[in-house]
């Protein structure tokens, strides 16, 4: 109950800098997701018709997530220098998976006579694509981004290894310093923190989900 209490209190002391630490951390994980669903989604509209280029870019995307994270960050530091730019780059390559194997999911699973009728329609690939495939794959597409953002918010604890903001600033600092007065505090901190951010990012993904989807493929 001390520790709780401690905690609340080195929290409540500092709340402009834990926002603002948060923000920069949220900051880098909005630009990363947003760039690999543009990236993911376009690829998986390229490879998915064609067995060898999608198993290709799924087995490719997939060998990322198998590299250290710290091992990742640091093979950018030599092209990039060190702060957000090599973690942002790491991230990138890490968020890919997600959303590319469920665009291609999503884009597999569209009916086709749903497709046959609107090529009977008269309309051509890009109005099928536009129209028809992607708006009816787009739900499987934002599970996909869903799941790489709290992927994404995990791993960008660690940025601050390589000079990058974030909430792993006060994980780091914390532990650094343990044994010291507040150090468990801010390990709490960033742990906490970046759990509700994760939790926060999901919720809004989820909104955006529900937003931009048709009615009738809503769950």
């Amino acid at each position: 109950m001390d520790g709780i209490t401690s905690w609340i209190t080195y929290v409540s002391g500092r709340p402009d800098e834990i926002l603002a630490t948060t923000w920069d951390h949220a900051r880098i994980v909005l630009v990363v997701v947003l760039g690999a669903t543009l990236f993911s989604v376009v690829l998986g509209v390229v490879v998915h018709r064609h067995p060898t280029a999608r198993a290709l870019a799924l087995a490719i995307s997939g060998i990322f997530l198998t590299i250290p994270s710290l091992a990742l960050f640091a093979i950018f530091i030599p092209l990039v220098g060190i702060g957000n730019t090599p973690a942002m780059l790491a991230l990138f390559l890490y968020a890919i998976l997600p959303i590319l194997r469920n665009t291609v999911t999503g884009l597999d699973s569209v009916p086709a006579a749903v497709v046959e009728s609107a090529r009977g329609m008269g309309m051509g690939p890009v109005r099928q694509l536009l129209r028809i495939r992607l708006p009816l794959a787009w739900p499987v597409v934002m599970a996909g981004v869903r799941v790489s953002s709290l992927i994404t918010v995990g791993i960008a604890a660690i940025a601050v290894l390589v000079g990058g903001d974030g909430l792993g600033e006060y994980i780091q600092g914390g532990l650094t310093r343990l044994g010291l007065p507040n150090s468990l505090e801010s390990v709490w901190t960033g742990t906490v923190f970046t759990v509700l951010l994760g939790l926060l990012l999901d919720l809004t993904f989820a909104g955006v989900q529900r937003a931009t989807t048709s009615k009738g493929l809503r769950a």
